[in-house]
């Protein structure tokens, strides 16, 4: 058995905002069993004080308005990375969070495993939120799509391109739906990074629901 000194130190501290402490005690149980994660409750009236790590765990719970707390944050420190936790989170309300900087939706309800892996993934740097919400930007997409970085209008097959990469595809399958070689998806995407100031897949494609590339003008 592991003495206490010689316990690693946890990968990852989640700071836990918005939390009742029922909720709170049922949190700790799910993931603080092993030495991964480290859980820091923040009460919502010291958002401005420091609290270990960068990765923050957000419900509604005390909270006037969740998305006055999110901008709080990112207002103080843009670094962090925000998972919004709500009993029922709307596909638009999940867009909205988006927007505001949320890196991750996870409904309350959910596994300890997804838990877990939503906050590994948004931990290293990725996004965690549901296709169909990042879908339902590509549903309305239209044949006049916003500018995009500040430069001309995107030809089709580069909407095409973006849509599909938005909805989580591959290259490859890009490729084949599309009927296109991978090395022109490739192609398309690198310039589209350039358009939009980017240098990854995921930033692309928060930069492209955030910016609402797909949004009917």
């Amino acid at each position: 058995m592991a003495t206490r000194s010689s316990r690693k130190s946890p990968a990852i501290n989640v700071a836990v905002i918005g939390y009742d402490p029922l909720r709170l005690v049922g949190l700790r149980a799910l993931l603080e069993t092993d030495a991964e994660f480290a859980i820091h409750n923040v009460a919502t009236e010291a958002l401005g004080q420091p609290f270990p790590g960068e990765l923050v765990l957000m419900g509604s719970h005390g909270l006037t308005s969740v998305f006055d707390a999110i901008a709080t944050l990112r207002t103080l420190r843009p670094q962090l990375r925000i998972i919004l936790s709500c009993t029922y989170l709307s596909d638009e309300a999940a867009l909205r969070a988006i927007s505001a900087g949320v890196k991750g939706c996870v409904d309350e309800a959910a596994p300890a495993e997804e838990y877990k892996q939503a906050l590994r993934i948004v931990h290293a740097g990725s996004m965690w939120v549901q296709r169909r919400v990042l879908a339902k930007f590509v549903e309305r997409a239209t044949m006049s799509p916003a500018r995009f970085g500040g430069q001309s209008r995107l030809s089709d097959r580069e909407l095409q391109v973006l849509e599909l990469l938005v909805a989580g595809h591959t290259n490859r399958e890009i490729a084949g739906e599309l009927g296109i070689e991978e090395r022109t998806v490739k192609s398309h995407v690198s310039k589209l990074m350039k358009k939009a100031g980017v240098d990854n897949r995921i930033a692309l494609s928060v930069y492209a629901v955030t910016n609402a590339v797909f949004t009917r003008v």
